[in-house]
């Protein structure tokens, strides 16, 4: 292992205290507490079929102490409360959100998972790459046109690891085009952000992680886990209700919210039938139960066929490492044909029953709308592994090289100020810990990602949405991949000590981060960029408050 010594502990602690003692959760905030929203917030309005508008949003992002699973703690929240609100859009609709940084001593950003900001690379809202972040006491109004994607995804902080402390909240985009002939129907569509609960802040965690204060895989797993904002630890906390209207067909729309663990969704007693994967529409293929990783999207269907009642929603937190307090068994609640409130049964999971059914097999997944991508004109390699600190701590390397957060400036800025000649075409190192692929002409890339440690790694790339040409564990042989129909998604995730070969296309300008999407992992340097078009990207008008921010 490689040993390094580190300045990156620059981490500002959130300013209000941490308490020891849990509270009941209150889904009724003070101006000081957050709130969850009620249950009828997450059923969407029916917005597909308007014409084309703009959408306006206002966020304030603040700090405040929350308890969503019943323990009182420190929480960065949007408009008071977690998770945030709800965008909804469609195609062709503009999206304005303002957002107003009210923290104490903390910049933040904001990024639209999943959009692809062609030509508006300047509001991907990752911090060192496509802006400097907001500054205490400033604003910042992100403007964009949705663009071609559509389908289930969410908003979240990129300015540290701070959408662990609770800046988060979803976003739906409905199609412009008819579904195509046969795709399933439903009734009513709900969105459940499922994730996980650390009590520590995210900045004491990185610190510590990266002084190597104490085992990594205890720092990562989580003290719990909630469903759209409501969960259980020690005894206390609440149940998310969701009432339903029996003999309907509802769409889950599914997002993994959470910092490191993967999720796995099921509903006692009822087949889930999957129909999406970050915005690409699936062969419906009905499961028993859901495997989710950090920042991937699925839609479900859901019947309400059954016996009328209770029925658990149950998210089981897949961590790593067990540890005595913690719980990886949330709960929620589907009711329907019933006014009885009352709980469900405290029984193991049933399944469903009599179905033959099993859980989600990502291999079988395959886009109802085949869209097979061009022969690939050009291949890189990336492989990513962990060293240590002087201290003993974690810190993570891609390539060779371990990123740390531009600052005073950002990618897109430095490509223009070079007059595109940042980096030079092919694979290089800038800035001492910046590794870019640099494509100046429109190529199909073949990148294949070889992960040299044990666990696996969801990634996430921005700007694209990039073909899953296959994976596997060992080393890759180097055999041709061509896949039949294969798969198209955001974020995917890369067997332990195995690899994943993505393709995409370098016709989006910018600089677009990939990067493992276990917050931990990226906060000590598990993040690469590719970049696009430089000399189209350098005659892109940044937005001047955007550069003014870089001088704060």
């Amino acid at each position: 292992m490689a040993v390094r010594t580190t300045s990156r502990l620059r981490y500002v602690s959130l300013a209000l205290p941490m308490l020891l003692v849990g509270m009941a959760f209150s889904r009724v905030a003070s101006a000081t507490t957050v709130s969850a929203p009620p249950a009828s917030s997450f059923f969407l309005n029916g917005l597909k079929g308007q014409a084309p508008t703009t959408r306006y949003y206002d966020f304030v992002v603040s700090e405040r102490t929350g308890s969503p699973d019943g323990y009182s703690k420190p929480m960065l929240v949007v408009n008071g409360q977690w998770p945030g609100p709800t965008i909804e859009a469609n195609q062709g609709d503009r999206l304005v959100v303002k957002v107003t940084n009210q923290l104490a001593n903390n910049k933040t950003t904001i990024h639209y998972h999943g959009l692809l900001q062609n030509g508006t690379q300047y509001w991907d809202g990752v911090q060192g790459v496509s802006e400097c972040g907001i500054p205490p006491g400033q604003s910042l109004t992100y403007d964009f046109p949705i663009g071609t994607f559509t389908g289930t995804t969410w908003w979240h902080g990129h300015f540290d690891a701070q959408y662990t402390d609770g800046i988060s909240g979803a976003l739906i985009v409905h199609n412009t085009d008819p579904a195509p002939a046969g795709f399933p129907t439903w009734d009513e569509e709900v969105v459940l952000q499922l994730s996980d609960i650390y009590h520590r802040s995210s900045y004491s965690i990185i610190a510590d992680y990266m002084a190597g204060a104490q085992s990594p895989l205890a720092l990562e797993t989580p003290d719990s886990g909630a469903i759209n904002g409501i969960g259980q630890y020690g005894g206390k906390g609440d149940y998310f209700d969701l009432e339903l209207q029996p003999n309907k067909t509802y769409r889950l729309r599914l997002i993994n919210t959470g910092s490191a663990t993967d999720i796995r969704f099921s509903v006692d007693n009822h087949a889930l039938t999957v129909i999406e994967a970050d915005g690409t529409l699936l062969e419906p293929y009905s499961v028993t139960g859901v495997d989710i990783v950090p920042g991937q999207r699925y839609s479900v269907l859901l019947t309400t066929n059954q016996a009328a009642g209770p029925y658990w929603m149950r998210v089981e937190l897949e961590t790593a490492m067990m540890i005595p307090g913690t719980n990886d068994d949330i709960r929620g609640v589907i009711r329907y044909g019933t006014t009885n409130t009352s709980l469900p049964k405290n029984i193991t999971d049933p399944g469903v029953p009599g179905s033959g059914l099993s859980d989600l097999n990502t291999t079988k997944l395959a886009p109802y709308t085949p869209d097979l991508p061009p022969a690939r004109s050009k291949f890189y390699m990336s492989n990513f592994t962990f060293g240590l600190t002087s201290t003993g701590g974690v810190i993570a390397y891609m390539n060779g090289t371990s990123w740390q957060p531009l600052e005073g400036t950002f990618s897109l800025l430095e490509v223009q100020k070079t007059d595109g000649k940042y980096a030079p075409e092919g694979s290089s190192v800038q800035s001492r810990d910046q590794f870019f692929i640099t494509e100046d002409s429109i190529e199909t890339v073949d990148l294949l990602l070889v992960n040299e440690g044990p666990g696996d790694h969801p990634f996430h790339l921005h700007g694209h949405r990039p073909w899953i040409m296959g994976s596997g564990t060992g080393t890759f042989d180097g055999h041709e991949l061509t896949p039949a129909n294969p798969l198209r998604r955001d974020t995917f995730d890369i067997p332990s000590q195995g690899w994943m070969m993505i393709r995409y296309i370098s016709d989006n300008p910018g600089p677009w981060t990939l990067h493992c999407h276990n917050a931990w992992h990226m906060a000590v340097g598990m993040l690469l960029q590719l970049n696009n078009l430089p000399s189209k990207a350098l005659r892109m008008k940044i937005p001047q408050a955007i550069l003014d921010q870089c001088k704060v």
